[in-house]
């Protein structure tokens, strides 16, 4: 990823505020899009060791993250979830309903997720501007986090948010704050604590139990609402918080050709969903046809979720 000197505003219907950029460094994205090289605290991105007011809580988050979420956990969780009998609504609907919601997990973020959506949707847009299923890929690929709310049962944070790993097999040490692994007693179960586990050489990322969140219910609501969105889509969708794999190459001896194939689509969105963390704000008006028209074509009018 390439640094510039530059300073110019993104093209896109959004009106950055004075602190939103870092004047002296800023990151250049595919298609030239200048996003800022310091997240909304300041710090570096994915930073879980720098001292900000988010630290302490995003530790504390990830100790009862690794501690809950078991095999068996995610099971029911599926089970449970998979159903898709809470609400009927459509897909821009459920993006309204994301503006109450705060991610404790995230270091860089404090922006309302509607927002974050539309970041990283319009900047993907400007460099991708033919990928269409990309840039709607883009905006639903959080929408799973209406869990935290009462009318999808207010699941905790830990059950909802922050990076997502296999059950079933070793937890990789890429894992952010490992060591609270310990605690989770699938760590000590010997089906569960091998490299492959319950899994096979190259079984495909289909066949892996993922740690429950709001990653794995999108790709279900999605995926049981009959989208016709791409598989590259739905990969994104589902693994896109897989840090340990598309940061750190973890996990890799589980997936199968097409996983390998839809990674590259991976990459390339998790740069946008990363680095458009930021005080730029997008003008929701202004956009909002574009994405009505991409739902519509990729989409039912109202979902089961």
């Amino acid at each position: 990823m390439t640094v510039t000197l530059l300073v110019e505003n993104p093209e896109f219907g959004v009106a950055a505020e004075e602190k939103g950029f870092n004047e002296e460094s800023e990151l250049v994205l595919d298609g030239g899009f200048l996003v800022p090289y310091a997240n909304s605290f300041g710090h570096g991105f994915r930073d879980y060791d720098a001292e900000s007011e988010r630290q302490e809580g995003v530790e504390s988050f990830y100790k009862l993250n690794h501690i809950n979420q078991t095999f068996d956990f995610v099971k029911n969780m599926r089970k449970e979830y998979g159903q898709l009998n809470r609400v009927e609504m459509s897909i821009w609907e459920c993006c309204e309903l994301l503006n109450d919601v705060v991610d404790e997990s995230d270091p860089d973020l404090d922006e309302p997720q509607i927002q974050h959506l539309l970041q990283t949707a319009e900047a993907i847009r400007k460099d991708y501007p033919n990928e269409d299923w990309l840039h709607l890929t883009a905006l639903i690929h959080d929408l799973g986090k209406v869990l935290l709310l009462p009318s999808f049962g207010g699941l905790p944070q830990w059950a909802v948010v922050g990076d997502t790993y296999p059950l079933g097999c070793a937890f990789d040490k890429s894992i952010v704050h490992h060591k609270y692994f310990v605690e989770n007693p699938d760590y000590y179960n010997p089906a569960y604590n091998t490299k492959y586990g319950v899994y096979s050489p190259n079984c495909g990322l289909d066949n892996v139990m993922m740690s429950w969140g709001h990653d794995d219910y999108m790709y279900l609501v999605a995926k049981e609402n009959k989208t016709t969105l791409p598989s590259a889509a739905l990969f994104v969708i589902r693994y896109h918080s897989f840090y340990s794999l598309h940061r750190s190459d973890a996990y890799k001896h589980l997936m199968n050709e097409e996983d390998v194939e839809n990674l590259k689509w991976l990459r390339i969105f998790n740069k946008y969903d990363l680095y458009s963390k930021s005080k730029v704000r997008v003008n929701v008006e202004k956009v909002k046809p574009y994405y009505l028209s991409l739902i519509e074509k990729y989409f039912p009018a109202k979902l089961q979720w």
